[in-house]
């Protein structure tokens, strides 16, 4: 292995693509909760599903948010020094999360950081999916650090907000 290095994931929700036909994502959905359901894993189809879903070619036009969260990571990145850095997505978009943890393992990362753009308590890809995944990749590799830049602090969400807010307020 490599000299051990410091990694960040950022993940995002991601989206669905505006040409992915919607009763892929409707089967998908229904697979999604019958697991669930019955707290089964997930079958063959669905594993299919998903993957064909994530994998959807992608331009601007046919996924915005795929855009806008590679334009906040490219920024991010800039402030964290060199650290290695990948993003990826909770559903609907690749790389999964452990996809981009890999990535960075074989890069030499043995230290990773994971955040997501997701900053409100209550949310079950930030407060349950997310620490699940997490969890496995720990026992999968346990040389390497994964720590979860979670939860967020309310009084720093609430003040970029407010920053945001300020910046079209009509000055008196």
């Amino acid at each position: 292995m490599k000299t051990g290095r410091q990694g960040v994931v950022l993940v995002g929700h991601g989206g669905i693509p505006k040409d992915c036909p919607q009763e892929l994502v409707t089967t998908l959905k229904r697979l999604e909760a019958q697991r669930r359901a019955t707290r089964q894993p997930p079958s063959s189809e669905e594993l299919a599903l998903n993957a064909t879903i994530r994998r959807w070619p992608r331009t601007a036009e046919t996924d915005p948010y795929l855009f806008g969260l590679q334009a906040v990571a490219t920024r991010l990145q800039a402030q964290l020094n060199g650290v290695l850095f990948g993003i990826a997505f909770n559903e609907f978009c690749a790389p999964t999360v452990e996809e981009s943890i890999q990535a960075l393992i074989d890069q030499g990362a043995t230290d990773v950081i994971v955040t997501t753009t997701m900053f409100i308590p209550g949310g079950v890809h930030s407060e349950r999916e997310i620490p699940e995944i997490l969890a496995r990749l720990r026992s999968l590799y346990p040389h390497i650090t994964i720590r979860y830049a979670w939860p967020f602090d309310i009084d720093l969400v609430a003040s970029t907000l407010a920053e945001q807010i300020r910046r079209f307020m009509i000055s008196s």
